[in-house]
């Protein structure tokens, strides 16, 4: 039977657009647990790998230096990259490099729509609709994901507001809907031009105005915008493995993006069209004072108690002091002590920012709990440490109305018989709020460096007993 290359190599490649799409979805799944991530992300890349070889089968090899070029020039940098950055830089990597998704899609529709005009071509209004959607999409999560790694990067302010700054930033969105509709109804190249302009405007508008504490969400947020705009020019471009991938990575997006503005007491529409953020505000008149306390002090506490609870935040990260963290609960474990670590859903500065470094430390699954499941058992707690976590640890959700984060849900450290926090200085946090719990009078402040406390906590530790055990 003679077999007509021109028909069987289109069809393999649908095959394996099918079976790359198959790997993606149960990649994404098995990410959702950190049992499986590793093998999450292997399959995934394994239907990436897929989806590629069957991208050069259909085309012939047209165009293939190209391409090849483009894959160098986009893997040998980034994985040099994702060799080396610190896990403190992992989440404006990850912005960026979410960008650069966006921006790929933006491209793709940018090129899709000027091959239309070069050529002619007459593609349907669903078409067109879907290149304009996406390539709208894509370019407001490139821009915005850039001026999100630069706040989160530390170079640029955390929070930028002028006068007025909804009206301008919906003035310009309008705008760009209407060049867009424009586009749907005629392509032409400077309507084109003005387009991708005013979106990356669009993008970079909606982002200044974000405060720190927000940034998981936006990170979230312009991750299912990505996915989206993938799914929307893979429908442009007639390949089923863009949309499938695309859409399931931004339903995932969405999601994590509604648990997150949930977490942070926020409605989806409040995060999409409202500048939420409110850093550098202030709490109430918070009566009191700190009141340090030494690692020698600290360790009998831990000595003593029974129940110790670690509440692990974004200062960690900074003093990668993960591990140090770590060996100190074995000590505690090795003692009889009840050991468990509370985790925050924006704890960090992406999703799931605390259980990267967790894990990377070596810590147990099952002794890493959620907020929700965690709560009930402060009550029960002898000490809670507070290693640079603040914002998601400050009683003034609940209890100051005036306060930009009253209502978002908190881990309830303040319930502990005792809290130790460990934090290099008297500052606030990410989002600029005074801490109330700070200043409670079953609160201690070890003033030092992450590492180098939780090091000196477990030297006083041996010291107590000599190194044995109760």
């Amino acid at each position: 039977m003679n077999l007509d290359m021109a028909t069987l190599l289109p069809n393999l490649a649908k095959a394996s657009y099918l079976i790359a799409a198959v790997l993606f979805i149960l990649g994404i799944k098995r990410m959702s647990s950190p049992v499986t991530a590793r093998k999450g992300i292997v399959q995934a890349g394994i239907g990436m790998v897929l989806a590629t070889l069957a991208t050069f089968a259909i085309t012939g090899g047209h165009n293939l230096g190209l391409i090849l070029g483009a894959i160098a020039l986009g893997v040998i940098p980034t994985w040099l990259w994702g060799k080396k950055v610190a896990m403190t830089d992992m989440p404006q990597m990850v912005a960026l490099f979410n960008g650069m998704g966006g921006g790929s899609a933006a491209a793709i529709g940018a090129g899709e729509m000027i091959k239309f005009v070069q050529t002619g071509a007459s593609p349907s209004k669903t078409t067109l609709v879907l290149a304009v959607v996406g390539a709208l999409i894509g370019a407001i999560s490139m821009s915005g994901s850039i001026i999100a790694w630069a706040k989160l990067d530390g170079r640029m302010d955390k929070r930028f507001t002028f006068p007025g700054q909804q009206y301008f930033n919906l003035l310009v969105f309008v705008a760009t809907l209407a060049i867009g509709a424009m586009l749907v109804m005629k392509l032409e190249v400077p309507l084109i031009v003005a387009f991708f302009v005013l979106a990356l405007l669009v993008g970079i508008l909606m982002t200044l105005p974000i405060g720190g504490a927000d940034m998981p969400v936006v990170i979230s947020l312009f991750n299912a915008f990505t996915g989206l705009a993938v799914a929307f020019e893979g429908y442009v471009m007639q390949i089923e493995a863009l949309i499938i991938a695309g859409m399931v990575v931004g339903a995932a997006g969405m999601l994590l993006t509604q648990l997150m503005a949930k977490a942070m007491n926020r409605p989806i529409s409040g995060v999409l069209f409202s500048n939420f953020g409110g850093g550098g505000q202030s709490a109430a008149d918070i009566q009191g004072s700190q009141k340090p306390i030494e690692a020698s002090d600290a360790a009998s506490l831990l000595y003593l108690a029974e129940k110790v609870i670690i509440v692990p935040g974004y200062g960690m990260a900074v003093a990668q002091a993960q591990h140090k963290i770590w060996e100190l609960c074995k000590q505690l474990r090795e003692r009889g002590k009840e050991i468990k670590f509370a985790i925050h859903p924006v704890a960090g500065r992406m999703p799931g920012h605390m259980n990267v470094l967790l894990a990377e430390a070596g810590v147990p699954y099952d002794l890493i709990v959620d907020m929700e499941e965690i709560n009930p058992e402060f009550a029960t707690c002898d000490v809670a440490i507070v290693i640079g976590a603040n914002d998601v640890v400050n009683p003034v959700a609940k209890t100051d109305k005036s306060s930009p984060i009253y209502g978002m849900p908190i881990l309830d450290v303040a319930n502990a018989r005792q809290v130790i926090v460990i934090k290099r200085g008297k500052g606030a946090g990410f989002a600029g709020i005074e801490n109330a719990l700070f200043y409670q009078d079953n609160c201690k402040m070890l003033y030092a460096d992450g590492q180098a406390a939780a090091a000196a906590l477990s030297t006083e530790l041996k010291a107590i007993d000599g190194g044995g055990g109760h």
